[in-house]
């Protein structure tokens, strides 16, 4: 049975990603803060593991991947938003809360996952969730944008410090998926075009399933009209 990790599983693109991947025999482990969602997601279900972490506490997160065990993909998922603000108006703890969770927590995930992946001959598969935002902005997203160019170069560093152990890196940007995140900005702009979070899910399911000889290493989805391609 093939194995996956999901960070940020309690909710949004994570608890579609989750379920769809049940639905397709895996065994899950499904991390996320709120404990009580990640049990009604696993209630019922002898694949899912529920495992409450907080994606920035290394020992909880050390705790959750050994109770999992064997680890065949990561999807590196777990990540805020912020405040939407320009720069002088965001306070230094709201950019601090943001970067613990997209940087520091997506290290941690994917160092744990690197670590046991390069002990298995078969290696492993990590798969973070970048966004469009890791190309091109949103007025007033200075947190979200910094920390999501971040992890294109943790996507790539991974993908070269991979290889000599079979682990592959690549990354999921999404747009406009209708997840809790993207639900407050809608509500902020009614008009945003918006697609269904299973899209998402399906796409992180296509890559965790290539084989291990080939690679997505970058995957865009996003909702067809939304103003991502040309210029205003």
């Amino acid at each position: 049975m093939k194995t996956i990790v999901i960070t940020g599983a309690s909710s949004g693109i994570g608890r579609a990603t989750a379920e769809l991947f049940l639905h397709e025999g895996w065994r899950v482990g499904l991390i996320a803060r709120r404990a009580d969602r990640l049990q009604a997601i696993a209630t019922g279900t002898p694949n899912a593991v529920a495992l409450p972490a907080d994606v920035t506490d290394p020992k909880a997160m050390r705790e959750a991947f050994e109770a999992f065990g064997h680890i065949d993909v990561l999807f590196n998922n777990a990540g805020l938003f912020g405040m939407s603000a320009p720069i002088d108006e965001v306070p230094l703890e709201v950019w601090t809360e943001v970067m613990q969770v997209n940087i520091n927590g997506m290290f941690i995930a994917a160092q744990l996952a690197f670590e046991r992946m390069r002990k298995q001959p078969e290696g492993g598969r990590i798969i973070n969730n970048g966004s469009l935002s890791a190309y091109v902005p949103r007025p007033g997203s200075v947190c979200y944008t910094m920390s999501k160019h971040a992890v294109t170069g943790l996507t790539k560093t991974l993908s070269l410090d991979g290889r000599p152990f079979n682990i592959a890196c690549g990354q999921i940007d999404i747009g406009n998926a209708e997840s809790e995140l993207v639900a407050g900005l809608k509500a902020a702009n009614p008009e945003m075009d918006t697609m269904g979070v299973a899209h998402a899910a399906s796409s992180v399911l296509h890559m965790a399933q290539m084989p291990a000889e080939a690679n997505v290493q970058f995957l865009t989805v996003m909702a067809t009209k939304m103003p991502y391609i040309g210029r205003g």
